[in-house]
């Protein structure tokens, strides 16, 4: 038996899960280090190996599995930190990626500027070639266009190179031989082409992709390039798998082949968690509400399985591959508490992040951060903080406080609060975002707490939308990372059909016979069980856009796939119009490797005899009152504690307002029912 290692690269803290031989799980939290996160990541495992009373090569040269989640990708884009890009595209499409689609993300904003590409227009090259939409090729590749382009992007030696030529999503031959062709001359710049990245139709969105994809492959090539190489000199001999934005893991070189699909890397892993815990029975619908250091991620699952989209923006780019549906907000423990220029108390979306970080790390933050506010309301033992290896400066935190206080014209209490109610509120608003524009009535949902800093604010987010349960894990600060030991590999696949009515089935087999022959190739290094997942992008014909259609359980002729089409597109909108043309858009195939989960019982221990309080602690709940405090790691199974208490260990704090009943599940949570008139 070996150890198996989750990895999250939060903004704030780099969080380590460690699954051991016997089923237990040890944890470890060690700042970001945004210069290199590679740094974080090896002192999150020397904590983890120390926990463990071992070193780091031992942990290492006993570990089969690593996963990874990164927000690398992500940073690089919001940051504008991406690569320099040049651009090859058929004669006269060079400005495809700048004129989008035509509307704007925020059409009633008269004043929005419009997104900058990622590829500046001298760099956007024509090259003469043609072809078809049956696949055709109407003007041949020019050799002396391509070379003439190819020369001018080595004189400006950018370092990756996105080609997207007209149709390639039928007959990608045009942009193979570019792509051959930039390669000899360019060795050392990172090449990536439409029909690899994104084979299906809607020219901007394969265009956005791919070039996102060349904006961020040479920063995740090098990142996971020197992480992998760090991790084989502390003594790790195993595979590093990369957790996507599908919720699927993939090998280092798939990863760094499809680094866009990386920009949701660590919600991802999440989202995994919600689906693991699922299965281990907390509850088949739930909303998994992530809170960490800088942001909060908010994501549904339905019946067990979680909700995929087609592709999310991320800092003006749009990534079209398949992600799971997942609301982000700007709001987290290090959100930044403010006046606004209408000088009214606005929280976020600027956060301390990790360096300097809230007032109270003591980093030379001065501003006041959510995780200062609740240090000042006491929600926060400053003794406590990662389990007492950093001291929480509360002088530092009140001083902040009370500079903005002052501003308002409030009492520092007042300023705390306020920061810590409006935070609350954004985060509900977030959640009906994720629920109630969806379709979906989130009282009939649970809501699953993780990440650093839920546990002090997921029951009054709660109370706030009627939810009546909440679940908060013993590992709710790592979740995330305990998440990407409970998923599988994954290839996700597409092509797109072409025709406008009707379904071609002799196509459309095809189609799934190539796709499932290149993903089972692609997986061709994993010895394990490979399952496959078929499904469809569908609308009827007059639609614009199209709805995702499972095929697992349908006949594969025209007449089921159609009926099957017409009772999902009913059970999202309440109307199937059978009378109408439906077309079959994209075939869309996953290629799935099982992985072994780690054990959700392994989370925490579970004390023998229920525990008493292990003091009491002066918090605002309202009004200065004391309340008792819970060591989460000596419940008992089934003990109930009822709020206002607190409930804390190392790495998590769980405030219990009045009307909150907690009862300690022995697989590791604590499951809150929140009455009603719990003070949100």
């Amino acid at each position: 038996m070996a150890y198996t290692i989750g990895i999250d690269v939060g903004g704030t803290f780099t969080d380590i899960v460690v699954s051991t031989p016997d089923g237990r799980t040890v944890v470890a939290k060690a700042a970001t280090t945004p210069a290199d996160q590679s740094d974080g990541v090896l002192d999150g495992i020397a904590l983890a190996a120390e926990r463990l009373g071992l070193s780091a090569t031992a942990l290492l040269g006993t570990t089969a599995r690593i996963v990874h989640g990164t927000t690398a990708a992500t940073n690089a884009l919001l940051e504008g930190k991406s690569a320099r890009v040049g651009m090859l595209t058929t004669e006269g499409h060079r400005d495809v990626i700048e004129m989008r689609e035509g509307l704007k993300p925020e059409r009633y904003n008269l004043r929005m500027a419009p997104p900058v590409p990622l590829v500046r227009r001298g760099l956007r090259l024509s090259v003469r070639e043609r072809m078809r939409g049956d696949g055709s090729v109407e003007t041949p590749l020019d050799r002396a266009s391509l070379n003439a382009a190819i020369d001018h992007l080595a004189r400006e030696d950018v370092p990756a190179v996105a080609i997207c030529f007209l149709h390639a999503w039928r007959n990608p031959a045009h942009e193979i031989e570019a792509a051959a062709a930039v390669r000899a001359r360019l060795p050392n710049a990172y090449v990536t082409t439409s029909s690899d990245v994104l084979p299906q139709i809607k020219e901007f969105e394969r265009f956005s992709t791919t070039v996102a994809n060349a904006a961020v492959g040479p920063v995740i090539e090098n990142y996971l390039g020197r992480l992998s190489r760090r991790l084989a000199d502390a003594g790790y001999g195993g595979e590093l798998l990369v957790i996507l934005s599908h919720g699927g893991v993939a090998s280092v070189a798939e990863a760094i082949r499809l680094a866009a699909g990386t920009a949701l890397s660590g919600p991802a892993g999440g989202v995994a968690a919600a689906v693991a815990l699922a299965r281990e029975g907390v509850a088949r619908n739930l909303i998994a509400f992530d809170m960490g250091g800088t942001s909060t991620d908010i994501a549904l699952v339905r019946d067990g399985a979680p909700t995929l989209s087609d592709g999310k923006t991320v800092g003006g780019a749009r990534i079209a591959l398949p992600s799971l549906d997942i609301v982000t907000l700007g709001a987290g423990g290090g959100s930044l508490g403010k006046i606004d220029k209408a000088g009214l108390l606005a929280v976020g979306p600027e956060s301390a992040g990790a360096d300097p970080g809230p007032a109270c790390y003591g980093l030379g933050g001065t501003s006041p951060a959510v995780t200062d506010a609740n240090l000042v309301l006491g929600y926060l033992d400053p003794t406590n903080f990662l389990g007492g290896r950093r001291t929480l400066d509360a002088d530092a935190s009140a001083a902040a406080v009370t500079r903005l206080a002052d501003a308002l014209g409030v009492g520092v209490a007042d300023a705390a609060g306020g920061i810590h109610r409006l935070v609350n509120t954004r985060m509900a608003d977030g959640v009906r975002v994720a629920t109630v524009r969806r379709g979906v009535d989130p009282r009939g949902f649970t809501l699953l707490a993780f990440g650093g800093a839920a546990g002090l604010h997921v029951t009054a987010v709660a109370a706030e939308l009627g939810i009546a349960r909440v679940v908060v894990p013993v590992a709710a600060s790592v979740l995330s990372a305990w998440g990407m030991l409970n998923t599988d590999l994954r290839v996700e696949l597409t092509r797109s059909q072409g025709q406008l009515r009707g379904i071609d089935m002799a196509m459309l087999a095809r189609s799934y016979a190539e796709m499932e022959r290149e993903g089972r190739e692609r997986l061709s290094w994993f010895d394990g069980e490979v399952v496959v997942r078929r499904s469809a992008d569908m609308r009827y014909g007059e639609q614009v856009f199209e709805i995702a259609v499972p095929l697992d359980d349908v006949a594969q002729d025209g007449a089921s796939i159609e009926e099957a089409f017409h009772r999902a597109h009913e059970a999202l909108y309440t109307y199937a119009l059978r009378d109408q043309d439906v077309v079959l858009v994209n075939a869309r195939l996953s290629v799935i490797g099982r992985l072994p989960p780690a054990a959700a019982g392994g989370m925490g221990t579970v004390g023998a005899a229920p525990a008493s309080a292990k003091g009491t602690r002066r918090v605002h709940l309202g009004g200065w009152t004391d309340i008792p405090v819970y060591d989460f790691a000596a419940l008992a199974a089934d003990q109930t504690v009822r709020g206002p208490a607190i409930v804390e260990s190392d790495t998590t704090t769980v405030l219990l307002r009045a009307g909150n009943v907690g009862r300690f599940d022995a697989r590791g949570w604590l499951d809150v029912t929140v009455q009603d008139g719990a003070t949100p």
